[in-house]
């Protein structure tokens, strides 16, 4: 294999355990070149390579990242048009996140890395000290933690694909339930126990946890647009559009 097919591959090894994530910028070629062992050109035409199969994309001035495998949605489209529009889209969401998420919660357990296990610990932290008001970044940013931890390719691309739709369905758990204590407070002790179970590395009660966090928070949605005739909508607007 030539040298610069095999830095190739070992980068898109990378991509898809999740140690480059989508988005994410790629190492320099200086960087690489030390990491692999091999010179600048072997690297340079190795990620020549990759933004020539749209694994990465360059930008000019700025570098190369990892691209979106599967695309977003796009603020206009269909999807969102009725994520906005009808309130059911919401809850479908959130049958998708309770499954996808407890997985990936089960998983960050069993194979998250010491830089991993770093890094939730640094959102969950930031989560917890922010005004539980304004906290929807925060609050996705510890759930992406997890998510990035699992170290499942497809399950980190498909759930970063749904990344606007997910930070907009977080948004609409704050915008409506952080101010009601009892609500929070059960939100609160699900984090809390999503935290220590991945920490601990007990997979099959961090799976439970992150389950039972989703399914709560929708539930809780439900009653509240039951009982008052609505939920609170402007807080529900995909990043994109904003």
């Amino acid at each position: 294999m030539p040298m610069s097919r095999a830095v190739a591959h070992r980068l898109e090894q990378l991509v898809l355990d999740g140690s480059l994530a989508p988005g994410q910028m790629i190492p320099s070629e200086r960087q690489l070149a030390s990491r692999f062992g091999v010179s600048r050109a072997i690297v340079r035409e190795a990620l020549h390579e990759l933004q020539g199969s749209g694994i990465i994309r360059t930008q000019h001035g700025k570098g190369s990242f990892v691209s979106h495998m599967v695309p977003e949605p796009e603020g206009d489209s269909p999807l969102m048009q009725m994520f906005m529009q009808h309130s059911r889209t919401l809850y479908d969401l959130f049958e998708v996140r309770q499954e996808l998420e407890g997985k990936a919660a089960y998983l960050a357990a069993e194979r998250a890395t010491a830089k991993d296990q770093y890094q939730i610990t640094k959102a969950f932290d930031a989560m917890e000290k922010a005004d539980p008001l304004t906290n929807a970044d925060l609050d996705h940013a510890f759930h992406r933690a997890i998510v990035n931890a699992c170290h499942n390719p497809v399950l980190i691309h498909v759930l970063n694909s749904l990344k606007d739709l997910m930070l907009s369905s977080v948004q609409a758990s704050v915008a409506n339930l952080s101010h009601r204590d009892a609500f929070k407070q059960q939100i609160d002790k699900h984090h809390r126990q999503i935290y220590h179970s991945v920490i601990s590395r007990q997979a099959k009660w961090a799976q439970k946890a992150a389950m039972a966090h989703v399914a709560h928070v929708a539930e809780a949605l439900r009653a509240i647009e039951m009982k008052e005739n609505g939920l609170i909508r402007s807080s529900i607007t995909p990043p994109t559009a904003r």
